[in-house]
């Protein structure tokens, strides 16, 4: 049985129905820019993540970097973020000028250790960045008490987190901004590459608006340099559609992970196995399915060699990646990340995928730890 790590054939064949007229619409109408569906996906997106606002961009890279951008952060300024996450998030504060600052992770759920936040402001801090890793929110109380207290901004990474929530609220509406990924194997992922920033404050919306826009304030009056970082009108009809059935997805994907818990404890899970944990009061929307393994490699290497597919977010964390070796971090600075490189695994846990495709992938992992591989 070949599993793959995420199936967007399967995903597509179930949509084809209502996914291929709405491309066609688009089509025959020839409005590929900033159109009609554009405005009513930032509508329908803003309402789904509860926030007032929602604009559309080319990329979640470009949605964190638009945000930083608004909110006046460059040159001689820091940004609080993890070491563990997608370079996208400190590229994003690189290049507008400003310096990451890293804090390490929660061993448990991967995400930036809030309670630590606060030793890390220095005068210079001017927004922190806590990124929703895997699909689980970060402690917001903490980070939003840490914000309010020192008077910096909060931009969420929601990359890889559309839906999850925390307590009575979904990420994207506790900061400043949130900031979004539409890439294909995310939660809620378009045709090609897309992003979203969501925000409550009607003039930051606009500067984004404008900043995706080359700057232009309309009529080609531009009051700032921006970008061209515009969602387009095909990927705005795609995810419209797929919007609809997030909930439904993001549901499956916790069965999923539900099912991979149960099935590891009836099969005898053994030492040195750890699962993802959901902290109480947050509703975990698993992007990713990561375990926890010191033989993380050999696992590896049994899995494909049974037709599983799998795969390492991340295997390096941020402070010892070559191009950031001018900014004086070394191994050892941050343990609890650089651990978590040595031994994650994410397992497929795509809302298409059955039972029985479950519970092959949990007989592969427990037969390597068994010996049996």
């Amino acid at each position: 049985m070949r599993i793959p790590l995420l199936d967007l054939v399967r995903q597509y064949r179930q949509l084809q129905g209502e996914i291929d007229p709405a491309m066609k619409a688009v089509l025959e109408k020839g409005a590929y820019i900033l159109g009609e569906n554009v405005a009513k996906f930032e509508e329908e997106a803003a309402a789904y993540c509860g926030t007032k606002y929602a604009v559309g961009v080319a990329n979640g890279t470009d949605a964190l970097e638009l945000a930083i951008k608004a909110l006046g952060i460059g040159s001689g300024d820091e940004v609080i973020t993890t070491p563990f996450t997608f370079i996208a998030t400190t590229e994003a504060i690189c290049l507008n000028g400003a310096k990451p600052v890293l804090v390490d992770i929660e061993p448990d759920t991967f995400n930036i250790d809030a309670a630590s936040i606060e030793k890390a402001v220095t005068s210079r801090t001017k927004a922190v960045i806590p990124v929703h890793l895997f699909g689980q929110a970060c402690d917001m109380d903490t980070v939003m008490s840490v914000a309010k207290k020192r008077g910096i901004r909060v931009i969420e990474d929601c990359a890889q987190a559309i839906g999850a929530g925390f307590k009575s609220k979904r990420v994207g509406g506790f900061g400043d901004f949130g900031c979004f990924s539409f890439f294909p194997s995310k939660n809620l992922g378009c045709f090609g590459d897309g992003g979203m920033v969501t925000t409550n404050d009607k003039t930051l919306a606009g500067k984004i608006k404008m900043l995706r826009a080359h700057g232009q304030a309309g009529g080609y009056r531009h009051e700032t340099e921006g970008r061209n970082s515009r969602l387009d009108e095909i990927q705005a009809a795609v995810l419209r559609i797929k919007l609809r059935h997030l909930d439904g997805w993001n549901n499956s994907r916790r069965k999923n992970a539900g099912s991979y818990n149960r099935l590891f404890e009836e099969m005898g899970k053994k030492g040195g196995l750890s699962l993802p944990v959901e902290k109480s009061g947050r509703k975990h929307v698993y992007n990713i399915y990561n375990i926890r393994s010191g033989g993380r490699d050999k696992l590896r290497e049994s899995l494909t060699a049974k037709d599983i597919a799998t795969a390492v977010y991340y295997p390096i964390p941020l402070h010892l990646q070559p191009v950031y070796s001018g900014l004086g971090w070394k191994k050892g600075d941050f343990p609890v990340s650089e651990k978590a490189c040595e031994e994650v695994l994410a397992l497929p846990v795509f809302p298409e995928m059955e039972e029985e495709e479950v519970r092959f992938v949990s007989r592969g992992v427990i037969d390597f730890l068994e010996g049996k591989h």
